[in-house]
């Protein structure tokens, strides 16, 4: 009777000091996230004194920008025609470097492999892709602009090469997750190296390799957009050379092209990437 009287007793004191922690961790919880909200809000504060922010100064350009705009409407439909083949010239650029830098990369990506290549060969290659990546698209146009003069051409190599520092890495990290039974039970039948690249790693990482060379185009299809405006052609340099030449109503009709370009590019890249990881066939 004794020991039950004092079960039901503690019952009710335990419960009250699980709730008694249960605050004082909730508590301690909110404090951290008031910290870090306070930190974040104070690095944002010191941003914005040394880029110069004045919310007057936006306030006036948002009121300069509507007048602007409404030179946009209504766009000149009838320019579209002229716009099919540099939306052309846009998906071709984009596919094109998207292939060939599909197939440059999957030497570098097994080269930057730890389970494939020896400790020299990876960080070598891993240091040429962690290189190439930090180099934007624009700086590697500017540099085959030099070299090969303006054009689709230069695009090309200039995204070729973006897309090689993207899928490399990528089909590298995808490598090293395959599972070491799978490249041994190869090894052990007395395969040589390029045997076990052919019959056991191309084939685990496959899928992948699809699945990131379309999303690898989809961000081609915008780059290549941006990049048309520097001199790659494309459905880019329309919009560029519309806007200097204030012809505002064409450039609406080339801002929409590409809206839908790059919206569609998404959309489908989206449908086949989901197909292909989920095991479907195309």
């Amino acid at each position: 009777m004794s020991q039950t009287a004092t079960t039901l007793s503690a019952g009710p004191v335990s419960t009250n000091q699980g709730l008694e922690r249960w605050q004082r961790g909730r508590g301690q919880a909110r404090l951290r996230l008031g910290g870090a909200a306070i930190t974040v809000l104070i690095l944002v504060m010191l941003a914005a004194i040394r880029c110069n922010v004045n919310p007057s100064d936006f306030a006036r350009g948002i009121a300069k920008a509507l007048p602007l705009l409404g030179m946009f409407y209504p766009p000149e439909w009838s320019a579209f025609a002229r716009m099919v083949q540099p939306i052309g010239v846009t998906i071709m650029l984009a596919l094109l470097a998207t292939l060939l830098g599909t197939c440059l990369s999957v030497p570098f990506a097994l080269a930057a492999s730890r389970n494939i290549a020896p400790p020299w060969l990876r960080w070598t290659s891993r240091s040429l892709i962690a290189l190439e990546r930090g180099l934007p698209e624009i700086v590697t146009l500017l540099l085959c602009v030099a070299a090969f003069g303006l054009g689709v051409f230069p695009g090309v190599i200039a995204l070729s090469i973006a897309s090689i520092g993207m899928l490399a890495k990528l089909l590298a990290d995808a490598i090293e997750e395959i599972e070491p039974q799978v490249l041994e039970s190869v090894k052990a039948t007395g395969a040589t190296s390029w045997q076990v690249i052919r019959y056991a790693v191309l084939p685990e990482v496959f899928p992948s390799v699809l699945a990131n060379c379309l999303f690898r185009f989809e961000v081609n299809v915008r780059a290549s957009v941006l990049l048309g405006a520097v001199g790659a052609g494309g459905i880019g340099y329309e919009l560029n050379v519309a806007m200097e030449s204030l012809e505002y109503p064409r450039a609406a009709v080339a801002v929409l092209a590409s809206f839908f370009l790059v919206f569609f590019s998404e959309r489908i890249s989206d449908f086949l990437r989901a197909r292909i990881l989920a095991g479907g066939k195309l």
